[in-house]
């Protein structure tokens, strides 16, 4: 019995699956990076998650959260 050892399809990313960094929401928003750590402080902004000692926010997720804040207005 043979097996195959052939490399996994890698799968390409959509964009909305990249992952930023709290300096690149900060740009994306055009806010201080000092708001962005702020708002997480508050649970104010964006959804963001742990990456090891990294934080890391889903660009899907900053989007449905600036949606979300303009359907509140």
């Amino acid at each position: 019995m043979t097996t195959s050892h052939e490399p996994a399809a890698r799968r390409e990313p959509k964009p909305a699956d990249r992952l930023l960094g709290p300096d690149e929401v900060a740009a994306f928003l055009g806010v201080p990076l000092r708001t962005i750590y702020r708002w997480r402080s508050r649970r104010e902004g964006p959804r963001g998650f742990r990456a090891g000692r990294h934080v890391r926010y889903r660009l899907d997720d900053v989007e449905r959260w600036l949606e979300d804040r303009s359907d509140a207005s």
